[in-house]
């Protein structure tokens, strides 16, 4: 049995021009983002991870991280709207969605090893986003934008009266968010899938 084709490192030309090029394509999907009544207006849905989780399956878990790191650092520098709070937490939550993903599919190279990828990836992704939300992200908003926890959460309890304070916005807008859409990337992916599987495999 011959080995397999060793792929090229991330520090290699040919990978660096790829994770550029998806990189710029993440960067240009930010900017389609969708507002959801069921979530305060600062929460939008997009599929600017898509590209990265691609990238990742096909040159490696890291270098899907490598993508979610440039394209939230090029939306940081050029249009961030959070003073670059929502950019480093689209880093880490979205980025261990990525990671998840992609290091099943290095796993189990299948329609299945991505659904089962996807589906702890949207755990993963509400836990982490609960965490760091609580703790780091939801104070840092406050103080960029000048305003009190307590206004920030009268969001949350504007949609669900179950929203009293910074603990149950969390678990009422932040879990529910986290899960809608990485759930929406899952799904896409595997839509997407069966078309780049024979580029993946390349």
């Amino acid at each position: 049995m011959q080995n397999a084709a060793r792929k090229p490192g991330l520090s290699s030309t040919k990978t660096i021009a790829k994770v550029g090029i998806l990189s710029a394509i993440a960067y240009v999907l930010m900017f389609i983002s969708v507002p959801l009544p069921i979530f305060p207006s600062f929460l939008k849905i997009d599929v600017s991870d898509i590209p990265a989780i691609f990238g990742g399956m096909s040159l490696g878990p890291m270098a899907g991280l490598v993508i979610v790191v440039v394209k939230n650092f090029l939306q940081g520098i050029t249009a961030s709207t959070t003073g670059g709070v929502g950019e480093f937490a689209n880093v880490v939550i979205g980025g261990s969605y990525v990671l998840m993903i992609c290091l099943f599919y290095r796993k189990f190279k299948s329609t299945k090893g991505v659904l089962f990828g996807g589906l702890i990836g949207i755990i993963a992704m509400t836990i982490v986003g609960c965490i760091v939300n609580y703790y780091i992200m939801m104070p840092l908003y406050a103080t960029v934008y000048g305003m009190p926890l307590e206004q920030i959460v009268q969001m949350g309890t504007v949609i669900n009266p179950r929203v009293t304070d910074l603990f149950t916005f969390v678990i009422w807008m932040i879990a529910p968010f986290n899960i809608v859409k990485a759930g929406l990337m899952t799904i896409v992916t595997l839509l997407l899938f069966k078309k780049m599987e024979k580029l993946l495999s390349k």
